[in-house]
């Protein structure tokens, strides 16, 4: 069994940012001890240096490893460059290898735009980290700030991936598994071809719509079956899907 924490859409430095949520929230994944935590992007608002020192300072405290990957809001004002000084290269691997899985981290950001873009050389990449996953019967997962399918309840579609379809192709023929994102602060979970698509919600900031509260997600995966849970400020679970297990993952 394998036991993921998803957080996402921090926002560092907003006035709707709420340090006492995140700062329970990480208290919260910690507690579960998750083999990983994975953060998908907007852990600043504005992409400047302060933000993203107190940033990494927030994400140094939880104790399991992490991937990171930045969202749009990181990538104003040559965010990138603080991402990869302070907190990690933008993209990148983790294999799990005890659990039987890999963990595929995207950079789906464009400098000042809203909305996301892989592009061909990541792209490529990702399909080569896929059939490297395929070929050692991995459980493979990818990690973006953008979605690649649109979300429901979240207005108008404006910032959806740029190439989504060729990247949503790539997924699909490379048997991903799961690929977790963030970006519009609404927990939501799709299932396409075999593969799950789960968004989650912002874990500490106000920019919530309608009465949804700020939230993380967590994943169970076993040989079974995989759970995706949504956590709550409020201290509430709701399971947002269960599906079968697909892909054999190792204990």
């Amino acid at each position: 069994m394998v036991f993921i924490a998803h957080i996402s859409d921090l926002h560092v430095g907003s006035v709707n940012f709420k340090e006492d949520l995140l700062i329970s929230a990480i208290y919260k994944v910690n507690d579960m001890h998750p083999d990983v935590t994975i953060v998908t992007g907007d852990i600043t608002e504005n992409g400047y240096y302060p933000e993203f020192e107190k940033a990494a300072k927030y994400l140094g405290m939880i104790k399991s490893p992490m991937m990171v990957v930045p969202g749009n809001h990181d990538a104003r004002h040559v965010g990138d460059e603080c991402f990869e000084e302070l907190i990690k290269e933008r993209y990148g691997a983790l294999d799990i290898k005890k659990h039987g899985v890999k963990v595929i981290g995207l950079d789906s950001s464009e400098p000042d735009l809203d909305y996301g873009k892989v592009g061909r050389s990541q792209q490529k990449w990702m399909e080569d980290q896929l059939l490297e996953g395929e070929k050692n019967n991995l459980y493979k997962i990818i990690a973006l700030h953008h979605h690649i399918i649109p979300v429901p309840k979240t207005g108008r579609e404006r910032n959806v991936l740029s190439d989504a379809g060729d990247i949503l192709l790539s997924v699909i023929n490379g048997n991903a598994d799961l690929v977790l994102s963030g970006h519009k602060h609404m927990p939501h979970v799709w299932k396409m071809e075999g593969t799950v698509f789960a968004t989650a919600g912002t874990v500490s900031s106000l920019r919530l719509r309608g009465k949804a509260l700020s939230s993380f997600n967590t994943i169970n995966i076993n040989n079974d079956f995989i759970e995706i849970v949504l956590n709550r400020a409020d201290g509430t679970h709701r399971c947002l899907a269960k599906y079968e297990n697909t892909c054999k993952v190792i204990d």
